[in-house]
Formats: C-alpha cells, structure tokens, sequence
C-alpha cells in the first residue's frame, strides 16, 4: 500500500512512535540506485486472450510531455463524458512520467473540456498560496514551493509541477476573464495566512469576537517552517493534541454560528478555512500507539479531503483534474485494514457519475523515495514479475496507452476485475506489494512502459 505525504501513513507513524525500521524488500525487481535493472526483459510471449481483449481496447499514447499536438488525448475526452472530477493517479510518488503526464492531460482539459481547477494531494492553504500566484502573480512559485513543499510533501517541489504552474500563470495572463485556478485538498498542515485570514474576516465583520477566536487559536497559527510543525506536533502528547482540537471545533462553531454579512462569498470562505484548520487538528486527533485509531486516522483523512474537493467544485463551479496517488482516488483500498475507505470512494458517493478516474501502471523504470535510512534514494525496478497485473499490461501492442476499463471485453473483463500483486509505491520504499483488482479500482488505465525518476527542485 503507498505511503501517503505527512505523517499519516501507518508505517510512517509506526517509525515515528516505536524507531522501527522497514527491511522488506518487494519481489518486483528492485535495485539499488546508480545500478542496471537486475532483471533482464523476458522474452515476448504469443499474445493471450486476455491480451488481444486489450489490444482492442487500447489507445496509443504519443508522449507524456505537454506541448503540441493532443489529438491521441480525444479518447479521453470521450472516457470522460460529463465527469465534473476527474482523479488522475500515480503509481510511485516521484516519477517525471507521472508528473509530466498530468501537466500535459491538464492543458488539454482546459483547452477542451473546460477543466479550469488543478487539485493537488498538498495542503489547502499551500493551494490557496499558488492559486494566488496563477489568479495574480503575486509571490514566487520557487519560494512558495520551497516553503510549502517540506518532509513528506517535499516530492511535489519538482521541477515538472513547476513547469505546470508557470502554463497556468501564463494562461491566466492571456485569459484574465477566464482563469484557471490551483487548489490542496489534504489537511497535514495549515500555514499562517490561513489563521490570518479568519481572523482578518472576523474583525471585519465581527470584531468583538477577536479576542474569543484569539484565544481559541492560541498556539496553533504556524511560526516555523512547514516540516518542523508538522514534526513538532506529531510529538505532542495525546492529550495536548485532543485539547488543540476541542479548541479548533469550538473556534469553527463560533464563526458557523455568525451572520454571514452582506458577503456571502467571503463568509463561506471563512467558515471553510476555518473548516480546515479544524480538520488538520483532527487529523492529528488520533492516538497513534493504536492500529485501530490509524486505520480510523486514514479513512478521516481521506474522507476529508473528498469533501474539500467537493467543496471547491461546487463554490469556484469549475471542472476540476485532482492529482493523487492511484490509492487514493481510486475506490477499493488494497489494504483494507490501514486503509479502510479512499477518497475516490467517497467522491464517488457523492458525485455519483460526475467523478471518474484514471488509475497509472507501468512496467520499469526510476523513482525517488525515502529509504529505511529515511534518506532519499532513486530507486530503479526492472520489468514488472510473473503474476501481476503490470507484466500482463506490458504486452499490449502499443508503448504507452490509455484503455477504458468499463468497455473492455471478455476474457480480459474477469482478468481485470481479479485482484493481483501491483504497484503502489508511496513516499518510502521498499514495501509490501498490494493486490489490486484494476476495474474494481478504476474507470480508465493509463500504462507507461518505463518511467524515470522526477528532478527534484533545491536538492
């Protein structure tokens, strides 16, 4: 099961509380960085059933590089019909092919789908700081990511988000009457222009309660960087943590409680940040020394960022490409018991027809994540092993391609609706591999034959 960004991930808790280290290695091929790939492709084999099934079904992929022609993306379109979120996955966190591929299926949305919003796996007040760079050019996209993007979110500063970011600026530039916008759904932290503007609102509109929300914050509103608060609040007690959330519920209450003014738009703004605040309190509202209280501490987690993708969509009213790792926007966990319900479930249920997703395999190649050192390693996988669904994929006709899981025929049909070993790589690595049944997880399949690791930015 993929690690996920902050300390929210159960093996990740579990280094932070007990000092355990992870030391089992996968049976996918994996070696060190800086060597070749320690197994060697095996010789390509008559096409099966199954195989010749996807074949029919499969649309080639010209790059996954933005830029030029997006006539092999029109299949998409159609796969995408009338889907007002689309969740586009990744199979490793730190892949340039997986980074590249979203920058480039973004541009075409909003060329012809009328897509104007880029939801990322960050935090929400990281979102609202590069939506004011895009909307505005106000700040430094370099900086805002050197600040925001630390510990485990740090795989996002990379240089192929910031390309994406830059398109965006630019796009606004030429389009001010129609812009698009760039949002965070997860709640690992909440930065300081998140508190100051609550309170900038609440002494607009109500400044006697100043005081009150003051002290309800108190202690909470960021003076370190990013990294370190999250560090830092991972290693409250339990009980100090419980209080700094009752204290968030009640702030929340208070400005729910509020006329709304003559303002609309910014009071719902404000109860919504303040709704953030509150979750990332909650989120850490968990008692980690107990596997139940993570799984619970997850399926929170993912819950909730649903619901601030569902939010955003409804209040901004724009079509919106949500990037996530393949666990989390697809709709059946592969680890059940840490992972009780993902975020592609729960946007399902309340979006029905209007969420669709595409889930993202490949075959070999490079990725960037944590060791049991807790360092940073590129790591290399050679081609995917006997029994998993990847070495079956790889045998499709074409390179890279896109394939509609709802419309694919039979033999392949049972194929894809059997869970099978898969690759789910999150923010360390090695790990235990998943068993994922493809169409019960997702709507539409993107598989790359080989990937090579992201660049990543300051480093």
């Amino acid at each position: 099961m993929a690690s996920v960004p902050g300390a929210r991930d159960p093996r990740t808790m579990t280094r932070h509380r007990t000092g355990l280290i992870l030391t089992l290695l996968i049976g996918l091929g994996a070696v060190a960085a800086g060597t070749p790939d320690a197994t060697a492709a095996p010789p390509t084999p008559s096409a099966s059933p199954v195989v010749t099934a996807l074949d029919r079904s499969a649309h080639p992929l010209r790059t996954v590089e933005p830029g030029g022609d997006t006539d092999d993306l029109r299949p998409l379109d159609r796969m995408i019909g009338g889907a007002t979120v689309v969740g586009l996955g990744e199979a490793t966190h730190s892949s340039h092919d997986f980074f590249a591929l979203k920058d480039r299926v973004f541009r075409h949305l909003v060329e012809k789908k009328g897509f104007r919003t880029f939801a990322l796996e960050g935090a929400w007040s990281t979102g609202l700081r590069l939506d004011d760079y895009v909307l505005y050019g106000k700040g430094d996209p370099q900086r805002i990511m050197r600040e925001e993007f630390q510990r485990d979110y740090l795989w996002w500063n990379n240089t192929d988000y910031l390309r994406l970011v830059e398109w965006m600026r630019a796009y606004n530039v030429r389009h001010p009457g129609d812009p698009v916008r760039f949002m965070g759904d997860d709640i690992g932290w909440a930065g300081p222009e998140l508190y100051d503007s609550i309170t900038a609102q609440v002494a607009r509109i109500h400044p006697e309660l100043s005081t009150r929300l003051a002290e309800l914050y108190r202690g909470l509103r960021p003076t370190v960087p990013a990294g370190t608060y999250i560090q830092q609040y991972l290693d409250k007690p339990y009980a100090e943590r419980q209080e700094m959330a009752e204290r968030t519920g009640r702030a929340l209450e208070l400005l729910k409680r509020q006329a709304p003014g003559k303002d609309r738009a910014a009071y719902d703004w404000a109860v919504q940040n303040a709704a953030v605040v509150d979750q990332v309190a909650r989120q850490y509202d968990f008692d980690f020394d107990r596997p139940a209280q993570i799984a619970a501490a997850m399926r929170y987690r993912d819950e909730t960022m649903a619901a601030n993708v569902v939010w955003w969509q409804r209040h901004t009213g724009t079509k919106v490409l949500l990037s996530a790792h393949d666990a989390h926007i697809g709709y059946v966990p592969s680890d059940p018991v840490n992972y009780p319900k993902m975020q592609g479930a729960f946007l399902r249920d309340t979006l029905g027809n209007g969420y669709l997703n595409v889930g993202l395999t490949f075959d070999r190649g490079s990725f960037n994540a944590t060791g049991p050192d807790d360092a940073i390693h590129r790591w290399t996988l050679g081609p995917a092993g006997p029994g998993s669904n990847e070495r079956t994929l790889d045998q499709v006709r074409f390179t890279d391609y896109l394939i509609d899981l709802r419309t694919v025929g039979s033999p392949a049909r049972a194929w894809l609706d059997t869970a099978r070993p898969t690759r789910s790589i999150g923010t360390a690595y090695p790990e235990d591999p998943g068993s994922i049944a493809l169409a019960r997880s997702y709507d539409v399949l993107v598989h790359l034959h080989r990937v090579t690791a992201a660049r990543l930015r300051d480093r």
